[in-house]
């Protein structure tokens, strides 16, 4: 008497569900990427422009707010110290950019001040932020 046995089935490995979570962890960078290169700076009132883009290569971000307190990557500076920290900062590479975030209601002679600190620093691609204004 013969016993036949039932024929053994290879295992496989299924791929849509090893695509589903491909996918997923796709998706999941993506977000955490893009919530953590969007702003730098601390809250002030930006102004409105209908043009604004915002440069995620540049660096270095600069924040003057109403007050006219100056912040340099979220750290207080004075504006005499503002051309030496920049330096220290960008260190041997002057291809590093500046992202300046300032208050709307900051007077425009101030906002020159920090221009003309930034450039004694060396740094010369500046990027002034704003908000987008929506079309009336």
């Amino acid at each position: 008497m013969k016993i036949e046995l039932p024929v053994q089935k290879k295992a496989r490995i299924e791929m849509l569900p090893l695509i589903d979570i491909v996918f997923l962890l796709l998706v999941f960078f993506i977000y955490a990427m893009l919530s953590m290169a969007v702003h730098r700076g601390l809250p002030v009132e930006l102004p409105f422009s209908t043009t604004a883009e915002i440069d995620k290569k540049l660096t270095l971000s600069v924040t003057v707010r109403a007050d006219e307190t100056i912040y340099v990557n979220k750290e207080p500076v004075a504006l005499a110290d503002l051309t030496r920290v920049l330096r220290a900062r960008a260190g041997e590479s002057r291809d590093s950019g500046v992202l300046i975030f300032a208050d709307r209601a900051l007077p425009y002679q101030m906002i020159y001040r920090v221009l003309d600190k930034i450039r004694r620093a060396g740094l010369s691609r500046i990027s002034l932020q704003a908000d987008l204004e929506e079309s009336m």
